[in-house]
């Protein structure tokens, strides 16, 4: 019992906070433009300085994990190449890019460091985390959407658009900074802590309220098995896959919970943004996102049960 409630206290309360979203967006206190603005605004400020403030308070040397990364990384690779293999499974080609990118593009930022925030009061390693795996992520999602169906191909001013987009995603530069800071040892002034502190402490109530109000379920079943395919790999097969070997080299705690977001967490609403952008539909995406954030409450709950139970959180 005392387990289960240690996976409870960790998981309900932030999807609470998307609950709370979605029921001010049924009463029009949120509307689709308030929380699409609301969403960049975590994403560009907030988040990046949760990351920076973990990073530039902890020594460099301590903070950084080659092994770490490298899993992450390798992870991430075998998971898209899977999600490749199993798209071959459809007969309609146009929804192959789709079902691959959802398959694995993970909501790595705001709910991994949620998440982790919740059990831990850090961000713990997700910074890491999301250097091996969120770069892989965009270039990846441009490969695959550009597979048929889409009507905008991987020329050179597409691959330019997107490393450009790496170099300047705000989550990546807030991570840069905090590790250029803590290896140069600089101090951080009282006022500066204070202010970025909180700042930093509106990312997650805002971000999960904003990703609930944009929740819909009606959208979910447009395209009813690749969806629920996609959501099962998203949510339980990943999992399934790389967790025993997390556990078997070594990896413990914070680690193990980083890996676990990684791997379970919901299909980020980017993928359905990406999608839109290089000429697809979107509805499978949509969909994607939506039955991965709707059931990522009780696989996450249930995963994070079984490694506390074992002892490895």
């Amino acid at each position: 019992m005392e387990n289960l409630i240690f996976s409870l206290n960790a998981t309900v309360p932030i999807f609470l906070l998307m609950v709370l979203g979605s029921f001010l967006k049924k009463i029009q206190w949120i509307d689709d433009d308030f929380a699409d603005k609301m969403n960049k605004f975590v994403f560009r400020v907030p988040l990046p300085l949760v990351l920076f403030n973990d990073l530039a308070t902890v020594d460099f040397k301590e903070a950084w994990d080659t092994r770490f990364v490298l899993f992450c990384f390798g992870a991430t690779v075998i998971s898209i190449g899977i999600s490749a293999g199993i798209s071959c499974l459809w007969k309609d080609r146009s929804i192959r890019g789709e079902f691959i990118q959802s398959s694995y593009r993970s909501s790595a930022a705001l709910l991994g460091i949620a998440f982790i925030q919740n059990i831990y009061g850090t961000a713990g390693m997700a910074p890491l985390m999301i250097i091996g795996s969120v770069p892989l992520y965009n270039v990846m999602a441009v490969l695959v959407l550009s597979l048929p169906g889409g009507e905008q191909k991987p020329d050179k001013k597409v691959l330019k658009k997107t490393f450009k987009g790496i170099l300047t995603n705000p989550i990546i530069l807030g991570i840069a900074a905090g590790l250029i800071w803590s290896a140069l040892k600089l101090p951080v002034p009282y006022i500066m802590e204070r202010t970025v502190e909180n700042v930093a402490a509106t990312a997650t109530p805002l971000g999960l309220i904003a990703m609930g109000a944009s929740f819909d379920i009606r959208k979910a079943f447009a395209k009813i098995k690749p969806s629920v395919t996609a959501a099962f790999i998203k949510l339980v097969g990943f999992c399934a896959l790389f967790l025993p070997a997390a556990v078997h080299m070594g990896f413990r705690r914070e680690e193990l919970v980083a890996i676990l977001v990684m791997l379970g967490s919901a299909t980020t609403v980017t993928s359905f943004v990406m999608a839109k952008n290089m000429g697809h539909d979107g509805v499978l995406s949509s969909g994607v996102v939506m039955l991965t954030t709707l059931f990522s409450a009780f696989t996450l709950t249930g995963w994070l049960y079984v490694l506390k139970s074992l002892g490895l959180v």
